[in-house]
């Protein structure tokens, strides 16, 4: 039975409760009735600020709890009342914070975006997650991005100096319980009477005693630990309930001034410890943290009388490599022990054998410093990888008596031989440098390719190859083949892309003195590959690199031949990612280096299959291009912004588009001339018919803007035989600012083009006008297109040789005859209609073969019902009615074709005559 039914307990032992207490319940309850109206109004007073905060940390509770738990769907939704809850405290915090965010909730969205980070990036948890958790983090991830940019002063400031936050949050809540206990103490429980004085005193009428088996009440209430005498002299203190719990303004001020006065004297004692700290840190030396008051001293290398040899220096180096990539190790510490290490080697003078060692493990550590794969270094660790590097090849160069490699066994590792008087160290110093390489790559990708930041890592590139050079000499000295073949890749690599002027002037000069120059460089070096290369990984990407120097310095049939021997445009697909981006940069300065040299249509077929896919600047790893939504994975497009390109190495992407489409159109707009009559006609360029269409689908042309646009309106110029617009339309201020100019020996590339659109002109107006004319005088076209009189002699012979302008030369007169074998526009037409009815026939005679099977049903079966089992005798008969009606319309047929057999030969024979 429940206590609010009577005062006794409800317990199974109480069994000797009195007919009389019984009788006595229905009396109590409406004493309790006012007991719990009493207890209704002595609430907790709290203050608008207490309420919102207390709501905030509440929501703040859920999150801590929702993130050791990884439930990513119900934080995304605590998260979402936690800002909910934040804009409802907003003018509360504004008013009595003064605007200054709450660093409690700064801390909470600095936690929650560290953890949501490092989920992020580990790829493993991720594919974990079950679909709704993972769908909650991106959605999270994103709300939180947007989210912290409003409160990014208070998270930098908060970053700066964490641990202030948790020591007020510890003072605070003490602060806070006191508070709690001194209000405790002046609260409600101070009134309720303690358990033995009810049991021993009278209950009153309006108040009943409390039940002995309910303590739990009276235990809560009279926790805070007050007596009797307490309690009442508080209860003295105040005239009614009323004063009691009024709030005295003397009071409340000398709280708050008690509560600021400890907080400044925290702050002050804080401020001095940090002080402390960082003057003990600045006399401890480089790299050493301080945690708490007591610094951490430095740990010696060696004892102060220590015998320093090799072995102890080398059982000192192998204590250090143990701790290498295990959990908690201080990577920035490994690094200043190995350079201690190396100090006191030197010192000691115990051998160049320890010193390379102890300088490897240098490097290596430097390596590891960064443990993430796909993030570039940070600049002071690059700074002393490039110098370490060149240290140790200094220290290689320097002495004959050095083997070093990955053949060298442990036993002898970093000793001097006895018997054969040299040292001996383990290493791959050949894979350092390519994974230095590699670094430097990732550095210029990561930087901004407009910043002055990415002009001074470029110069580090120098550094790069001197460090190359130094290991070349080192390793040519130990004549290793396959070893040589990838440095000397590494070199080509850094070498193939880069345009040197002095080499076109030196092959331009008759009278030129033998000289090394970047052709005879990359010749020897490629050669070497070409022969020594065994496994055959290095050699189509040295093939490749070989072909795009020679393209890139205009030495075009040199360039033509080696693509055209190495026969890669068969197995290029067979090969990695990178190498095929190589294929592709090759392909598209070879169709540079052809269209400078004038030769149009091999230009546009080298630019033909990366223009026309449209993914130009993908296929090249010049950037990503926008794809739809589930079309490429982010561990793809991860994959994909590994494999492109820094930004030096780029090809201008706008002069490779307009060098296509001016060779289209000096190869189409001929053509279209040509076969305007012919139904079937083929689309050389789909690209370039693309752009023409849409210039003819606006309705109001203006004068062209863009690059297109200007290519466009010659293309309609050219069309019409009017040369000279096609020329102000190609070349002009800007198209020269745009693409013209970015060609080395501009003038000379622009007087070529002058030429190409006269030539591809002339032929265009012969192609279009040679119906209207019975003959045409040389001498009249080269003054209409400003050319020579011989050479628009070779450009019309051209023609009638290859039977594409029927006409003859008078050379008496110097003029062009018009044979008339070309049909008029009426007569292509009409020939046009007689083909496309022939097709219509045979089409409509294939289709009627196919509707009907080679089986039908004569007209005595048509009435057998469905479901009658025909006779073996009738199907016969049926099978013969279909093969008479079957036999009939093959005669019909056969009648048709004939008569169109008929009409083609008539047609073919007007037309011999007309030819005759």
């Amino acid at each position: 039975m429940s206590r609010f039914f009577g005062t006794a307990s409800d317990s199974d032992t109480e069994s000797d409760v009195s007919e009389e207490e019984v009788q006595q319940r229905p009396t109590a309850v409406p004493t309790y009735t006012f007991s719990d109206d009493e207890e209704e109004q002595k609430r907790i007073v709290r203050s608008a600020k207490e309420k919102r905060f207390e709501e905030l940390k509440e929501i703040i509770r859920l999150i801590k709890n929702y993130k050791k738990n990884k439930d990513l769907s119900k934080m995304l939704s605590s998260f979402e009342d936690l800002t909910k809850a934040y804009q409802k405290a907003l003018p509360v915090i504004t008013k009595e914070e003064k605007g200054v965010t709450p660093r409690f909730f700064v801390q909470c969205l600095v936690e929650v975006e560290t953890f949501l980070n490092e989920l992020w990036e580990d790829r493993d948890g991720r594919k974990n997650l079950s679909k709704n958790n993972s769908k909650s983090l991106s959605t999270l991830r994103q709300k939180m991005r947007k989210y912290v940019k409003d409160f990014e002063s208070d998270v930098a400031k908060f970053k700066e100096n964490p641990g202030e936050e948790e020591e007020d949050e510890e003072a605070e809540e003490k602060s806070e319980d006191g508070s709690d206990e001194e209000s405790g103490a002046e609260g409600p429980a101070a009134f309720r009477k303690s358990e033995s004085e009810t049991r021993h005193k009278p209950a009153p009428k309006v108040k009943p005693i409390a039940p002995e088996g309910d303590e739990s009440d009276d235990s809560y209430w009279d926790s805070d630990g007050e007596d009797e005498t307490s309690s009442s002299d508080d209860d003295s203190k105040y005239a009614n309930l009323k004063e009691k719990f009024l709030k005295v303004a003397g009071g409340d001020e000398d709280k708050k001034k008690e509560k600021k006065d400890r907080k400044d004297k925290e702050k002050a004692q804080r401020r001095k410890d940090r002080e402390e700290e960082e003057e003990l840190e600045m006399e401890g030396g480089d790299g050493w943290q301080v945690q708490g008051k007591a610094t951490q001293a430095k740990p010696k290398m060696f004892a102060k009388d220590a015998d320093i040899n090799t072995g102890v220096v080398l059982k000192k180096l192998f204590e250090i490599l143990a701790a290498r990539g295990k959990k908690g190790t201080d990577r920035r510490e490994q690094v200043e022990m190995l350079h201690e290490l190396y100090t006191v080697a030197e010192a000691n003078n115990l051998g160049v054998g320890i010193a390379v060692k102890v300088k490897f493990t240098i490097i290596s550590a430097i390596f590891d410093y960064n443990p993430k794969i796909c993030d570039a270094m940070k600049p002071e660790h690059w700074e002393k990888l490039l110098q370490c590097i060149a240290e140790l090849l200094t220290l290689l160069n320097s002495r004959t008596d050095i083997v070093m490699g990955e053949h060298v066994s442990a036993e002898y590792d970093a000793e001097e031989d006895p018997t054969r008087r040299f040292f001996s160290v383990r290493g791959c110093m050949l894979t350092t440098v390519e994974r230095m390489d590699e670094e430097f790559v990732k550095i210029l990708k990561e930087c901004d390719a407009h910043s002055n930041e990415y002009v001074e890592r470029l110069k580090d590139e120098t550094r790069v190859t001197a460090i190359i050079d130094s290991l070349q000499s080192y390793i040519e000295r130990q004549s290793l083949p396959a070893e040589l073949c990838r440095l000397y890749m590494r070199k080509i690599e850094h070498m193939y892309y880069k345009f040197d002027p002095n080499t076109i002037k030196l092959l331009n000069d008759e009278t030129k003195i033998e000289k090394d120059t970047t052709l005879t460089v990359m010749d020897r070096l490629c050669r070497y590959i070409y022969v020594n290369d065994k496994e055959e990984r290095i050699r189509p990407r040295a093939m490749l690199c070989h072909i795009y120097h020679h393209a890139l310095h205009d030495e075009w049939y040199k360039a033509r031949d080696l693509m055209l021997m190495s026969h890669l445009q068969e197995t290029v697909h067979l090969l990695d990612p990178s190498t095929q981006i190589l294929y592709n940069r090759t392909m598209v300065q070879l169709g540079l280096c052809a269209f400078r040299h004038g030769h149009i249509k091999e230009a546009h077929h080298a630019l033909l299959d990366i223009q026309s896919s449209g993914r130009a600047k993908e296929l090249l790893a010049q950037g990503l291009l926008l794809q739809r939504q589930h079309e490429r994975t982010s561990e793809q497009e991860k994959i994909e912004k590994q494999r492109q390109m820094p930004f030096h190495m780029h090809i201008n992407l706008e002069l490779l588009e307009c060098v296509y489409l001016v060779s289209a159109m000096l190869i189409e707009i001929p053509y279209m001339a040509a076969h305007e009559s012919d139904a079937r006609r083929r689309m050389i360029s789909k690209s370039f018919h693309h752009q023409l269409k849409v210039s003819e689908r606006q309705a109001v042309t203006g004068p062209p803007e863009s690059m297109r646009e200007h290519v466009v309106a010659a293309s309609k110029a050219m069309r019409n035989g009017l040369w000279k617009q096609a020329h102000n339309f190609i070349i002009n201020e800007k198209m020269n600012a745009k693409v013209w100019d970015l060609f080395y020996q501009a003038d000379r590339v622009r007087t070529m083009l002058v030429r190409k659109i006269q030539e591809e002109s002339l032929r265009t107006y012969l192609f279009t006008h040679s119906s209207v004319y019975d003959s045409l005088s040389m001498a009249t076209l080269s003054k209409m297109f400003e050319l020579e009189q011989p050479t628009v002699h070779a450009i019309i012979s051209k023609m009638v040789m290859n039977e594409e302008l029927m006409a003859s030369l008078d050379e008496p007169t110097q003029s062009v005859v018009m044979h008339r074998t070309e049909p008029s526009r009426l007569q292509s037409m009409s020939l046009q209609l007689a083909d496309k009815l022939a097709n219509l026939v045979d089409n409509n005679e294939r289709i009627l073969k196919i509707r009907q099977g080679p089986f039908g049903f004569s007209r005595g079966n048509q009435n057998v019902r469905f479901g009658d089992r025909p006779q073996y005798g009738n199907r016969q008969g049926q099978q013969g009615g279909g093969g008479n009606w079957q036999r009939r319309g093959g005669d019909n047929r056969d009648n048709h074709r004939g008569g169109d057999n008929r009409d083609n030969r008539d047609n073919r024979d007007n037309r011999d005559r007309h030819n005759n």
